[in-house]
């Protein structure tokens, strides 16, 4: 890890620390009205949610408490919910105010060194808590020791501090055995769900593009002949109106197959039979509008399932960098390790990419979960944009 690595994961963990400084005293003042079960939920999946994201460990979301009454209270996770808030207040709290303390007290030396001579006598900054910066030689000796000094604490102590938070929320706000089965229950139902409501829409769509376009097609080239057949048994030597029936017939089938084409291509892209994923990559990545980088391992043998999810996932995700992030460069990142095969689409473009802003992201899920894969999408506002996929591919 290089030195600017680490300087930024200590700035994320001091600004996780001074948030949770924030929140803490949120908690505190808001502890009454944050006692109910379904206000408690969100607060605690907000903070899980928020661990999760620092520790880098994708957490599958917990659904809002929807029960009312005594049952919202005998809900199995609402003792933890009620839990976390004491903990919440009591860990956040003192946790922030020392990484408030060491920037506050950085930034104090920073403006005493250059500047005491600017401040009254009566309130020139003090460092090491009680020392008056009277003259150039306390600010130019005891000002940068103090900026060392905190630098070097921030920069040893808020990454592990800020972890260990992190993992003390996800301890007390983690599931139990029964409660990971049932969320994993309702996962797969919902998931199924979708797949079948999405197999149904698909079978209308084949249905509708075959029978309004190649149907319809070979229905009007059936007439041709059918008229061309009269035609050479009621006078054979009408060559010129013959011609012009089997030619228009010859069109309108080269214009039937390419119709069947396309509708074949939606349901298994030919491209994946011939090339293999990796040439089927090879292949959008190199018609992507934004410069894209290709990086993918030996994947053996993946099922054709999983190649087709991986195809028109890819494609979707670089559609929308064409369309709609603004970049300039754009990856593609493949590997499998042992049965999971892990996709990583990037860019470096505007961000603020949202399921709900209708670019494309929903079907992208929709097509991961439904062969129980993970789906997680970092997209602040500003960029850049990872979109992470998991799909299971074991034989």
């Amino acid at each position: 890890m290089t030195s600017a690595q680490r300087w930024a994961q200590v700035w994320r963990g001091g600004a996780y620390l001074l948030g949770s400084l924030a929140t803490g005293i949120a908690t505190l003042l808001a502890l009454p009205l944050l006692c109910h079960p379904r206000l408690a939920r969100r607060w605690a999946n907000w903070h899980r949610d928020r661990a999760g994201r620092l520790l880098g460990t994708p957490l599958t979301s917990r659904p809002p408490l929807r029960a009312r009454g005594r049952q919202a209270w005998t809900d199995p996770a609402t003792p933890r919910d009620l839990l976390w808030l004491p903990v919440n207040v009591i860990t956040e709290v003192a946790l922030g105010l020392f990484a408030l303390l060491c920037v506050g007290n950085l930034l104090t030396a920073a403006v005493a060194t250059p500047l005491w001579w600017a401040f009254a006598p009566e309130s020139r900054p003090r460092l090491f808590v009680d020392i008056a910066v009277t003259d150039w030689a306390t600010a130019l000796t005891l000002g940068p020791l103090q900026i060392l000094l905190l630098a070097a604490l921030a920069y040893l102590a808020f990454v592990p501090i800020a972890r260990a938070h992190a993992r003390l929320c996800l301890v007390v706000l983690s599931h139990s055995a029964a409660e990971q089965l049932a969320d994993r229950v309702a996962v797969l139902t919902r998931t199924r769900a979708d797949v079948l409501d999405a197999h149904g829409a698909e079978l209308r769509r084949i249905e509708r593009d075959l029978h309004d376009g190649t149907q319809a097609r070979l229905v009007a080239i059936a007439m041709r002949l059918a008229v061309a057949r009269r035609a050479l048994s009621d006078n054979p030597r009408d060559e010129q109106f013959l011609e012009g029936l089997l030619r228009d017939a010859h069109e309108g089938t080269e214009e039937a197959m390419t119709e069947l084409r396309d509708v074949i291509r939606t349901v298994y892209p030919p491209i994946l039979a011939d090339r293999g994923l990796t040439g089927a990559l090879t292949a959008v990545t190199a018609r992507c509008g934004v410069p894209t980088r290709l990086d993918i391992d030996n994947l053996e043998t993946v099922p054709a399932a999983v190649e087709s999810v991986v195809y028109f996932a890819v494609a979707e995700a670089l559609t929308n960098v064409a369309k709609h992030s603004r970049a300039t460069t754009a990856g593609v990142r493949v590997r499998r390790t042992a049965d999971l095969l892990s996709v990583v689409v990037t860019d470096n473009g505007a961000g603020g990419a949202d399921d709900q802003l209708g670019t494309g992201l929903a079907g992208i899920r929709r097509r991961v979960l439904a062969l129980d894969g993970t789906v997680d999408v970092d997209s602040p506002a500003g960029g850049p944009t990872t979109i992470t996929m998991e799909l299971p591919c074991g034989s």
